[in-house]
């Protein structure tokens, strides 16, 4: 057993999950996936299956009925990796907009004293590949308008790509974590920093998807707009002290 798992989740990426599950068990490290997949229409988890026997033990699958969000789908895989004791647990999409090889830059950031390893588009400029100017502009500001609000020093706050060492979502209460689109992402970063983790942010290239549809929309952008704003109001009455 590896203790490092990385959780995809999956919807409609038949043309891509194959592919990205081949490059990470390529990888020099072994690395472990669970793939977690709404109900996918165009038959994703039916793929993942067939591979599964070919990566038995390291190829992980949790199918879960009609499409439950993005936030919901990563609580249900950081639990899962916490009852089998993972030391490192990563989040990744599954379209190689996350380059498999920056896998081993964060689990490494994480094992040289990091709680949390962020791949992060904006930390040295802007490093992002194939996005249209304007989603460029968007995704950018939308950073600074969360540091604006939360005060947290993170450049790419809405940053997808991820490891957390299992001290860390051990210790956020994940059952209220509120959010499942992305201001999924800027709530755990958050909270972690609220608990005193360290966060660390690692430069890489985000290369936009080349096959597969996107998953963004107008209410998951409305989500993070006004929920950051709950978010930096409702701490202000919770408590951060970590449990003993």
């Amino acid at each position: 057993m590896s203790d490092s798992l990385i959780i995809i989740p999956t919807y409609n990426e038949k043309e891509n999950i194959e592919k990205i599950i081949r490059k990470v068990f390529s990888l020099d490290f072994p690395f472990e996936i669970l793939i977690i997949d709404d109900g996918s229409p165009d038959g994703t988890a039916e793929i993942v299956k067939t591979l599964q026997p070919e990566f038995s033990g390291k190829l992980h699958l949790e199918q879960r009925i009609g499409k439950l969000g993005l936030g919901t789908a990563y609580i249900h895989g950081f639990k899962w990796a916490i009852s089998r004791k993972y030391a490192y647990i990563f989040e990744m999409d599954a379209d190689f907009s996350h380059h498999p090889d920056d896998l081993i830059k964060l689990r490494q950031a994480c094992v040289n004293g990091a709680d949390v390893a962020i791949g992060s588009r904006y930390v040295n400029g802007v490093n992002v590949v194939n996005w249209p100017m304007s989603r460029v502009l968007m995704s950018y500001f939308a950073s600074m308008y969360v540091r604006l609000i939360t005060r947290i020093d993170i450049q790419d706050a809405t940053a997808g790509f991820k490891c957390y060492r299992r001290i860390v979502l051990e210790t956020i209460p994940l059952n209220k974590i509120k959010f499942v689109g992305y201001a999924f992402q800027i709530e755990m970063k958050f909270t972690a920093i609220q608990y005193g983790f360290k966060v660390l942010e690692v430069p890489i290239i985000f290369t936009d998807r080349t096959e597969g549809v996107s998953k963004m929309s107008t209410r998951i952008f409305r989500e993070a707009f006004f929920g950051v704003i709950q978010m930096k109001i409702s701490s202000w009455f919770r408590n951060y002290e970590r449990k003993a």
